[in-house]
């Protein structure tokens, strides 16, 4: 019989119980504005031993406005998506090749969260917790990815990792928080995601059975 890697790795029962009692479930966030585009992502947590997160870097295009950043999977809700984690399990499967829905065992879920500048599409974004086994490959499934990574959860802590970025806007240059990780930056939205996750999830002393 195969197990499930909740049942195997005593880190996601904790993952999961954090992500329970912190506040949203595993289910759809609330009803947004009638006028606001919704959206979901996958933390996807690979039982490795020191754990791993899936991360992708969007191709570069011109109608892309996250055009070349690193990201995680997922995308906009698509008419035929009966809840926003159906548009996390088919993004991520379109773009990486990981079957969440045959392999994954979803965790919960983050608190929803917006673009902050007024340039971006006015969306929510939901992000879903999932975790898959260790032997879970991602690969390029899409044109709209340039990379995919696998990024270790104690890389992500180790506070060389943490830096400042500068992005010239419109208005001006503008600091922000980042990661640096796979000699890329991590910041924005994906950024604001990671850190939420980072700290609902305990340390990661705990190694795999």
């Amino acid at each position: 019989m195969t197990h499930s890697p909740l049942e195997t790795d005593p880190r996601f029962w904790i993952l999961s119980e954090a992500l329970a009692s912190y506040a949203t479930g595993a289910g759809d966030p609330s009803p947004t504005d009638p006028g606001c585009l919704q959206a979901a992502v996958a933390v996807v947590v690979r039982a490795t031993p020191s754990l791993e997160l899936l991360l992708i870097k969007r191709a570069r295009s011109e109608r892309d406005p996250w055009s070349g950043h690193m990201a995680l999977p997922g995308g906009r809700r698509d008419p035929t998506d009966e809840s926003l984690r159906t548009t996390a399990v088919r993004e991520t499967l379109e773009e990486t090749g990981v079957d969440l829905a045959g392999t994954g065992v979803p965790l919960g879920r983050l608190d929803e969260l917006k673009p902050g500048s007024v340039r971006l599409p006015m969306l929510t974004i939901a992000p879903f917790v999932w975790g898959v086994p260790a032997q879970t490959e991602a690969r390029v499934a899409s044109t709209e990815v340039d990379a995919v990574h696998w990024v270790a959860l104690d890389t992500l802590r180790h506070p060389e990792t943490h830096d400042d970025v500068h992005i010239a806007l419109p208005g001006g240059v503008r600091t922000f928080p980042c990661y640096r990780v796979v000699d890329e930056i991590v910041w924005g939205l994906t950024y604001r995601i990671l850190r939420q996750f980072l700290e609902r999830f305990p340390d990661t002393t705990l190694r795999a059975p």
